[in-house]
């Protein structure tokens, strides 16, 4: 195999990364960001704005607009309106002070189970409840169970839907058909839809995901849109994400709540960092995704081959490798922290995501030599737990 700059090792520990802070001779494979370095030019602009060494108050410019606007276009085949965008701190900032804004105490958020935990915490820290659609599993693959959900969002408190396209875990893309009829069925109960798209990039070669709001002037006029270049180009330290509303009345609702929860400013590189990173990064990224596949066909041969009993979740988007334990475990929790515990292999408990007891969520956002020895604890770990509960 040629050598790819992906290969290269970075050494996170002892950085202050939330992900390497572990033990010596653990392997974190749980929280989504990647131990390759960013691409070069994001690296060049951030360097070159650092060497002026003043850091003041610092302004979005025409060029941050542009930035997302042409990616939008060129890569997605979906003009945005520079009016429609709205610099924020973080897609969760920007989830958290929407749901605050645009719904109230008491409401009921609707989420389409398993999904990124993190909205459960935005919808219950902020006094709304959360109301469960759970997707269907089945033959190794997740759909929407329409009839429930249209019970669910018909519920009179039910305010929001928080979508998630690409979908994290499971990494599934929502084809158009899908993503039209959830447009409408929120539209006939009077809910909102807010989309969080920050996978949006990191989908399979050759696959290609579709922006909610560009499905229809249903989906368009009654959503809310979070996207950002931090999963894409591993800049989540650098906290920068854009929200992009077209519709004037609600566009100025969620302005007036991101600027009250002051996460509307930028620090001095959340301001360039994209810039650099639409504006050069594209070829980059077309690496980036080639190598993350192979990483995913190797991890899932691995587990088709070596570990009976498990088997993963096709997936055509993120670099998260969602694991079917079920079998395995047949009800008996505690699979991750054994694993963990026996082999130093940390990865991401499925009951967090809610429906996803049984499952694992794996991150392959990083070195080969880190893929191949995480499946060979996995496989260990998995063996050790099937002798320790059939004695």
């Amino acid at each position: 195999m040629n050598q790819s700059i992906f290969d290269k090792e970075v050494e996170r520990r002892n950085t202050g990364a939330m992900k390497w802070d572990v033990a010596e001779g653990e392997l974190p494979m749980w929280v989504a960001d990647m131990d390759f370095e960013t691409a070069p030019q994001i690296t060049e602009a951030i360097v070159k704005r650092a060497e002026q060494g003043v850091f003041g108050y610092t302004m979005i410019q025409d060029e941050w607009y542009q930035a997302y606007q042409n990616w939008w276009s060129s890569r997605h085949g979906f003009k945005i309106e520079k009016d429609w965008l709205i610099f924020c701190t973080g897609v969760v900032p920007a989830i958290s002070s929407i749901v605050r804004k645009m719904t109230t105490v008491a409401e009921k958020v609707v989420v389409m189970t398993p999904v990124y935990n993190i909205f459960f915490n935005s919808i219950v820290n902020n006094g709304r409840n959360v109301l469960e659609s759970r997707l269907k599993y089945e033959d190794g693959s997740y759909y929407i169970d329409f009839e429930d959900l249209e019970e669910k969002l018909s519920d009179p408190q039910a305010s929001m839907l928080i979508l998630c396209n690409p979908h994290n875990p499971i990494g599934k893309i929502w084809d158009r058909e899908t993503l039209e009829r959830i447009g409408e069925l929120c539209m006939k109960h009077h809910v909102l839809v807010l989309s969080d798209e920050i996978h949006c990039d990191l989908t399979k070669p050759g696959t290609e995901y579709i922006p909610f709001v560009s499905v229809s002037d249903v989906c368009k006029y009654n959503s809310i849109t979070c996207v950002a270049p931090t999963k894409t180009f591993n800049l989540a330290g650098i906290q920068t994400a854009a929200v992009i509303v077209p519709d004037e009345n609600i566009r100025h609702k969620v302005n007036r709540g991101l600027n009250t929860d002051e996460v509307a400013e930028p620090n001095v590189f959340a301001a360039i960092a994209p810039v650099a990173a639409f504006g050069y990064g594209a070829s980059w990224l077309d690496r980036l995704r080639e190598y993350l596949w192979e990483n995913r066909r190797y991890a899932e041969t691995y587990i088709r081959e070596q570990i009976p009993g498990i088997r993963t979740v096709s997936g055509e988007a993120t670099y998260l490798l969602w694991i079917d334990c079920t079998q395995v475990t047949e009800n008996r929790p505690g699979l991750c922290s054994f694993l963990r515990k026996e082999t130093g292999l940390y990865l991401s408990d499925g009951k967090e995501y809610r429906n996803g007891e049984g499952f694992l969520r794996m991150n392959l956002a990083c070195q080969r030599y880190k893929v191949e020895d995480g499946m060979k604890r996995l496989k260990a770990g998995i063996e050790k737990y099937c002798q320790e509960y059939n004695k």
